[in-house]
């Protein structure tokens, strides 16, 4: 068999989520913890942020809400119609133009996840009416890019088509939202962020795409993330044009060397990153934290000095 670029990328995700399906029989975005090989933790690899407070994503009475809904768009680099899911911030106007962050799903997971484990619509109602968040659009897409993006039978055979995603964000997910909503539509306000697959996806796309993104997260990456080298092959130029590049991992989250070898490579060549190292494993626990932090910190100078000066 010719092994092909599509095949090798293939290879490399399943071998390092290998032992977890062995092990587990749950999809991926389900496992609680992900051992899937030994934990070494180093100097750099603690909590430089605490967990949030109790009720942080609990409904709270007497506070505005937003709204979210699902919509449906024409994916032209799929070739089909393809859904997500869209958070707007309490008193959206269309008089108002509203920053955007892309949050992405796992590998077992679709547009519905975010909504299932974390609720983004309740916590950033929450940090919004306590005035530690900017009003903004969230919108959560389905990064299977294939026709069809249902996380059935074997999770791990539709890995390619998470690749594939880059285009369907790029060129259809993006001209979509700002078409349909008042957005601000250049790179200071955009972000990307993801867990676990849909990590790896925000660092490989965000950082490949600096002129469309200042943003970016990645939540426990999975092993779909380039090498650092390829992820920031310019950190000159990385320094100067991200605005926040935050990486988190549980400590008992045997993917942790992932972004563990992301984060030796920014802090040897000195690009400024948050990395915040938990003790949850891989989990929605450890996600929906990093969430709330993450959301605080993106759209606002302030807010991305504090995040630096955190780690």
């Amino acid at each position: 068999m010719v092994m092909t670029r599509s095949n090798r990328w293939t290879l490399v995700v399943l071998s390092g989520l290998l032992a977890v399906t062995v092990a587990v029989p749950e999809t991926f975005a389900q496992r609680p913890r992900g051992l899937g090989r030994q934990v070494t933790l180093g100097p750099d690899d603690v909590q430089v942020l605490p967990d949030p407070p109790a009720g942080f994503n609990v409904p709270r009475e007497g506070i505005p809400r937003g709204r979210v809904e699902m919509i449906s768009y024409d994916s032209k680099s799929v070739g089909t119609t393809r859904r997500m899911q869209v958070y707007t911030p309490p008193g959206y106007s269309k008089d108002t133009k509203y920053p955007v962050l892309y949050l992405l799903h796992g590998i077992g997971g679709d547009e519905t996840e975010w909504q299932r484990f974390a609720a983004p619509n309740v916590l950033l109602d929450n940090l919004l009416a306590d005035g530690k968040a900017v009003p903004m659009i969230v919108v959560m897409p389905n990064g299977r890019a294939q026709k069809n993006d249902r996380a059935e039978g074997d999770v791990f055979r539709s890995a390619p088509a998470f690749a594939a995603f880059e285009q369907d964000l790029l060129k259809d997910v993006i001209p979509t939202i700002e078409s349909r909503y008042s957005v601000e539509a250049d790179r200071e306000h955009r972000a990307l962020a993801g867990l676990s697959m849909g990590g790896g996806q925000s660092l490989n796309f965000g950082l490949a795409h600096l002129d469309t993104f200042a943003w970016i997260g990645g939540f426990s990456s999975a092993p779909n993330t380039r090498p650092p080298a390829q992820l920031v092959p310019d950190p000159a130029a990385a320094k100067q044009q991200l605005r926040l590049l935050y990486l988190s991992c549980g400590n008992k989250d045997g993917l942790i060397h992932v972004s563990q070898g992301v984060q030796a490579y920014l802090k040897e060549h000195d690009v400024p990153h948050v990395w915040n190292v938990d003790p949850y494993g891989h989990d929605a626990t450890h996600w929906r934290n990093n969430l709330y932090h993450f959301v605080q910190r993106i759209f606002t100078e302030r807010r991305y000095r504090r995040s630096l000066e955190a780690n």
